[in-house]
């Protein structure tokens, strides 16, 4: 087992913490590897620990926004949809450091990409939004019980582009949709809605915001 693998024994006794090596993860993403390729595909990682799956399903991500949208006078464009990368990938993490060295881990690849790429347009207040997307996405809470560390309901933002650079957030718990993945559901289910895009019933939202620009969605939490 290499050190990247392993924090310490302490860890791995008191945790069971033990990252998956790079190998391992390329090869069990290319399991799937049409999804990690399609920007606006989601993933959640329910043990999510720094973020391994998630940095290179990221870096895949924004390897297709740049063949996409990477050239000098698409720089909006690149902004844009690297942004759409970042709000479609969730995870779960037990302990607090490794949720925050997670959320850290994605911010710094895809700001790097996002600075090479829109150099002097890249903008603060896209970078701002971005942080506040990841402390959305990236959750400290126990995925087996679905509850966050201060043991309250883990709820995760559904965030969707409803006309051109304008966002739509909803606030859902965890356990509520993944209710709605049962084979068997009642024809009339209050409370609930069939979504197309998963095949599936879903909660009514906890919450709705009103529709922002992508940059600003900071504002409105």
């Amino acid at each position: 087992m290499t050190e990247k693998q392993v924090k310490s024994k302490q860890r791995v006794a008191d945790h069971g913490e033990v990252f998956t090596a790079e190998r391992e993860v390329n090869a069990m993403l290319d399991l799937v590897k049409n999804e990690t390729e399609r920007i606006e595909s989601r993933f959640l990682e329910p043990a999510c620990g720094d973020g391994n799956f998630l940095a290179e399903i990221l870096r895949r991500k924004l390897a297709v926004v740049q063949r996409k949208y990477g050239g000098a006078r698409m720089h909006h464009d690149y902004e844009m949809w690297s942004v759409i990368a970042v709000m479609n990938i969730y995870g779960v993490e037990l302990l607090p450091d490794n949720a925050t060295a997670c959320r850290e881990r994605l911010f710094n690849i895809w700001n790097e990409a996002y600075s090479a790429n829109c150099k002097g347009d890249a903008d603060d207040e896209c970078r701002d939004a971005v942080r506040y997307i990841l402390e959305r996405n990236i959750l400290c809470g126990d995925a087996l019980s679905m509850k966050q560390k201060n043991g309250e309901p883990i709820i995760f933002v559904e965030w969707s582009f409803v006309t051109g650079t304008k966002v739509k957030r909803r606030d859902f718990r965890l356990d509520q949709m993944l209710e709605g993945h049962q084979e068997q559901m009642s024809l009339f289910m209050d409370g609930w809605e069939y979504d197309e895009e998963i095949d599936a019933f879903i909660p009514l939202p906890l919450k709705e915001y009103p529709i922002t620009d992508y940059r600003r969605v900071q504002y409105h939490g």
